[in-house]
């Protein structure tokens, strides 16, 4: 992904318009009408959008649905069972299978819309100064885990203590 934001804008119109001269690509421009995607420096151009995002093409679809925030092993399954689509891979699919593919995603609450109603229900939690978002407002874990010893990831970077001396074993 970053390699293809990396790359200068204009080789990327030449490999498109067939090498047309930037004359007269204000006149027409022409795609390449063959289904294979087209390689332009080891990057493949063709890439399958699904949700408001690029899954990949070289792994298998029940994989690559995965990549969708919202969308784990088990949903991944399951709406490929729903469409009786085989697992295979997603350069493999046509137009008319990614059509209804996404047609299928955009029923769940995916992406943007889950983000937006986790982070509602955590404001929610933390207004309402019950337990859990009194829990979120001081970075603390909410599901009754110790704290003594773990718990780095929320607590963040141990601090020293001043005048705190180590027990002598």
């Amino acid at each position: 992904m970053a390699q293809t934001l990396a790359m200068p804008v204009a080789p990327s119109l030449s490999a498109i318009c067939n090498g047309l001269s930037f004359l007269s690509l204000s006149n027409r421009l022409s795609f390449p009408s063959s289904n294979p995607p087209q390689e332009i420096g080891g990057l493949s151009v063709k890439c399958a959008r699904v949700g408001g995002v690029e899954i990949p093409n070289n792994k298998r679809i029940a994989f690559s649905l995965q990549y969708i925030h919202g969308i784990g092993r088990t949903r991944a399954h399951k709406i490929l069972n729903d469409l009786n689509i085989e697992n295979k891979l997603t350069k493999d699919f046509s137009e008319d299978e990614l059509i209804t593919l996404r047609d299928e995603v955009s029923k769940y609450m995916i992406e943007g819309d889950l983000r937006r109603f986790n982070a509602l229900a955590i404001r929610r939690l933390k207004e309402i100064q019950c337990y859990r978002g009194v829990r979120h407002i001081q970075g603390l874990p909410c599901r009754g885990q110790r704290t003594k010893n773990n718990c780095r990831t929320l607590k963040g970077k141990r601090v020293a203590i001043a005048g705190k001396k180590k027990a002598p074993r």
